[in-house]
């Protein structure tokens, strides 16, 4: 990196720092951290080298291990750093940010319609899907934020790209047609270390996305995958409607329905409340994981539904909200607690049992919409707990990390810190509850 661009991104972690710290509520006993994440993912704010097949615009990348930008959470991250910063002249805006780290997909994408599951400092990736949160959605919710730069050119870019990766998901990860999507390999779903894919490779065939590796159970049906293809269609009618579409709006709409109604009939087990994929021998993968609420953050779930009602009243109770389960003192596991399958001792990057940070940024985007404030409150006050003692202890941006032990709110000290969304679950957080209070079990 130049010194030109060295010195521009310092001064933006500057300027950003002061201008948030300005806006949060008085606690003089959390400044310290507040200043260090806030000055952590505005350090994170980078121009990715050039490349032929890169993207050279300002964004916010993951940090600690990862330069660069995955589509699961890189588009989610930028979206809550500009709800929380204010712009500063003579440096990228928040918005302007968040627009980039959106754009660098749509940039990317390949004619056939494949987005990037990353955009990395040494190589844009199309080994697998890697989606959580739908691109749409967030590029939906950005569209709508006032002060984005070229709005409508932004929405009608949106709108062609996210249509043109719905078609390449219907034509690549529906290979069964049964109209969910399929998971190929680990890291489609992002879950390293997961038990959850215990024997599966964690790339595509060949590095390819849409080549699915020879074992006989697979493709998976994947409800995690799904929803996130559910809340795209949601998203894209959305788009649709404000761009005047009215006949693709209630296409989408439909489609959206269809894949809701599978996600339940198909990958819903009602004895246990959770959601499992299914295998190509049409067995259940009975391990109880992050799935589950990966399926409640697209709102797949209607609560308006007697049935629905009942889906949801089963897994809050069996699952999210059981003590035993997810439920942890520093919610939420991305392993059931009591599935034979919790990795102990927890390694560094497991999704096979941590509370990852991923997770805590991803869960008000549901709790709320299912009525869940007190227990949100409660999760976000345990996490801004387990921060900030992990700042007392080493202060600076290394406390921010990917993981922690959900029994204990230890961090995975392995892991270096300088991750954005540990930063911004802090942030975030923190705004959401006004001031820090004594936790209170909910």
């Amino acid at each position: 990196m130049s010194q030109t661009r060295r010195t521009f991104l310092q001064t933006a972690a500057l300027a950003a720092t002061a201008r948030v710290l300005h806006a949060t509520a008085p606690d003089a006993g959390l400044d310290s951290t507040r200043a260090d994440a806030i000055a952590t993912v505005a350090g994170n704010i980078r121009i990715l080298p050039p490349r032929p097949d890169g993207y050279s615009e300002p964004m916010l990348i993951e940090g600690s291990t990862y330069n660069g930008v995955w589509m699961e959470c890189g588009p989610h991250e930028a979206l809550v750093w500009a709800h929380l910063a204010e712009p500063h002249e003579g440096t990228p805006s928040p918005m302007q940010v968040a627009r980039n780290n959106h754009m660098a997909f749509f940039a990317l994408q390949r004619p056939d319609g494949q987005f990037p599951s990353a955009c990395r400092a040494t190589s844009t990736g199309f080994e697998q899907i890697q989606m959580v949160i739908s691109l749409a959605a967030t590029a939906w919710e950005l569209s709508r934020r006032p002060g984005l730069p070229d709005a409508q050119h932004f929405l009608e870019t949106a709108y062609s790209a996210c249509s043109k990766w719905d078609a390449w998901l219907r034509q690549y990860r529906d290979t069964r047609k049964t109209g969910l999507a399929e998971g190929f390999c680990t890291y489609d779903t992002g879950h390293d270390n997961s038990p959850r894919w215990a024997g599966i490779p964690n790339r595509c065939l060949d590095g390819d996305a849409r080549k699915c590796p020879p074992i006989p159970t697979l493709p998976r049906l994947c409800p995690d995958l799904s929803a996130t293809v559910y809340g795209g269609r949601i998203a894209l009618a959305a788009m649709a409607r404000t761009l005047g579409k009215p006949d693709e709006e209630a296409r989408w709409l439909a489609d959206a329905e269809h894949i809701r109604r599978l996600i339940l009939t198909k990958l819903y087990s009602p004895e246990d409340g959770a959601f499992y994929d299914l295998d190509a021998q049409n067995n259940f993968v009975r391990v109880r994981s992050d799935v589950i609420s990966r399926v409640l953050g697209e709102h797949v779930l209607d609560l308006s539904q007697p049935a629905d009602k009942r889906i949801f009243e089963d897994v809050w109770t069996k699952q999210i909200h059981n003590p035993k389960a997810f439920w942890a003192p520093y919610p939420l596991s991305s392993i059931a607690q009591d599935d034979p399958v919790f990795v102990r001792p927890i390694p560094r990057n497991s999704w096979g049992g941590a509370s990852q940070a991923l997770t805590a940024l991803r869960t008000p985007r549901w709790m709320s919409h299912y009525g869940k404030e007190k227990e949100l409150r409660h999760m976000m006050q345990q996490w801004v707990e387990a921060v900030a003692r992990a700042h007392r202890a080493e202060p600076g941006g290394a406390a921010f990390r990917q993981q922690m032990d959900p029994q204990t709110g230890v961090f995975t000290l392995p892991d270096p810190g300088g991750y954005s969304p540990c930063a911004l679950v802090f942030l975030d957080f923190q705004k959401r509850l006004g001031l820090h209070g004594p936790s209170k079990p909910a």
